[in-house]
């Protein structure tokens, strides 16, 4: 019987897993050293903030492995022996493999500040993450987190439901202002500093200091202020989780390199999500895209592809949702954070300032290409179609009602959003 072997139980390895055995008797194996079974990685923050407990971020009841004849092995893999297909445990046991599927995640990024090592400095992305914050802010009372975006707004929430005093410092003019045009970030900057957030804009880490038992006490900035601190938090973005593979055959780059039907340069080896890097990446995607949904993707796209149903990777239309505090965001397509020339962005703004859209459309013949929303909710299937059907931006407007998702009674705002652009954009 073909022996499946996945290295890594997140959403990629854990897909692929149940759709090989939708389609196929083949000997499954999944192997993590984080955790014994798969999890909900996007909850860790509920689970600090006391509104979950950790069991419930399992998806699947634990007799689900066994009836559905999914092996789980704890381990950690040293050395992977591509040419005998086998892999090396830092128990020093060994599991010989037909096929290999790599799905090892991503790790923070660190950028050998000075200190960067010492007790009370973290990132967040594992289980032992997670572990480490409820150590590391047992006696906390002030902590500096490094770097916006999506983890870093996550971790600020967090330590704040700990009455933690939090500095966020980030080097753009406002949060996330490389992933969001500026009127859009500077909306959630506003959002966060009203939650009583010391927000720094361009504001740079120059070094963490410790004390003498090894343990941060403050950081300095970019400008040689001193900020007292008990823990920093590394948010500047992640990395693929490829270390234990640098001495190997296999092809990489920043991630390990692949093509589009997911395959690695060795034979029988392929990889999947945050570790993955595409060869050949399609108009406006990146060839990393360290995201839930994509992660997903490819794993039931490899599945097929190891059951006799070959395919390409496609992603389709970009889309991505998070959460900033109490503003949820959702984007579909493409709406640049430095608009191209050619790209014209329409922003709308409500006037309690948690609610917003910028849509993003072609100058010369007003063809959507992708929204922003702030707070309220659309529906993700209604606007993949209308980017494919290359809609109009005027199409676009007249028809939002459709799109949208907030529930029953919520105020509706399609009208006052059509009224500002025929005031500001037609009108040009």
């Amino acid at each position: 019987m073909e022996h499946i072997v996945i290295i890594g139980n997140g959403i990629s390895g854990i897909t692929c897993a149940r759709y090989i055995r939708k389609n196929s008797e083949a000997r499954i194996t999944v192997i993590s050293a984080e955790s014994d079974y798969f999890f909900s990685r996007t909850a860790l923050m509920y689970v600090y903030m006391g509104h979950m407990k950790w069991e419930h971020l399992k998806p699947y009841e634990d007799w689900f492995w066994e009836k559905n004849r999914i092996e789980l092995k704890k381990a950690w893999v040293e050395k992977i022996d591509f040419g005998q297909k086998r892999l090396h445990f830092s128990s020093e046991e060994s599991l010989e493999y037909d096929k290999l599927v790599l799905a090892t995640g991503s790790v923070y990024n660190k950028f050998g500040w000075e200190g960067q090592d010492l007790k009370g400095v973290q990132g967040l992305i594992s289980k032992q993450d997670l572990e480490l914050l409820e150590e590391n802010t047992q006696n906390c009372k002030k902590a500096v987190i490094i770097g916006g975006g999506l983890i870093g707004v996550e971790l600020t929430e967090m330590l704040k439901t700990r009455k933690i005093d939090v500095t966020v410092l980030i080097r753009e003019k406002a949060f996330w202002q490389n992933v969001l045009p500026m009127q859009d970030a500077k909306l959630i900057s506003a959002h966060v500093r009203s939650h009583g957030v010391d927000l720094r804009h361009e504001t740079q880490l120059r070094t963490i200091v410790g004390d003498d038992n090894g343990h941060v006490k403050a950081v300095i900035t970019d400008t040689g202020e001193e900020i007292e601190c008990q823990l920093v938090g590394l948010c500047t973005g992640v990395k693929p989780n490829i270390d234990f593979l640098k001495d190997s055959k296999i092809e990489t780059d920043k991630g390990i390199l692949v093509d589009e039907y997911l395959q690695t340069s060795i034979s029988d080896v392929y990889a999947i999500g945050d570790c993955a890097q595409l060869r050949q990446t399609k108009p406006h995607r990146n060839s990393i895209e360290p995201v839930w949904y994509t992660g997903r993707m490819m794993g039931e796209t490899l599945a097929q592809n190891l059951t006799g149903n070959p395919g390409k990777y496609n992603p389709g239309n970009w889309f991505n949702s998070a959460k900033f505090f109490d503003i949820e965001y959702q984007t579909y397509g493409k709406v640049s954070a430095d608009p191209p020339e050619g790209e014209v962005h329409f922003h709308w703004q409500h006037k309690d300032n948690n609610k917003a859209i910028t849509i993003a459309f072609e100058a010369s013949d007003n063809r959507f290409l992708g929204i922003n929303t702030f707070g309220i909710r659309m529906r993700h299937e209604v606007f993949d179609r209308w980017l494919t059907e290359n809609k109009s931006i005027h199409y676009v407007l007249q028809n939002l009602k459709e799109a949208n998702f907030d529930p029953e009674f919520y105020e509706h705002y399609e009208k006052e959003i059509f009224k500002a652009f025929k005031e500001n954009i037609e009108q040009v």
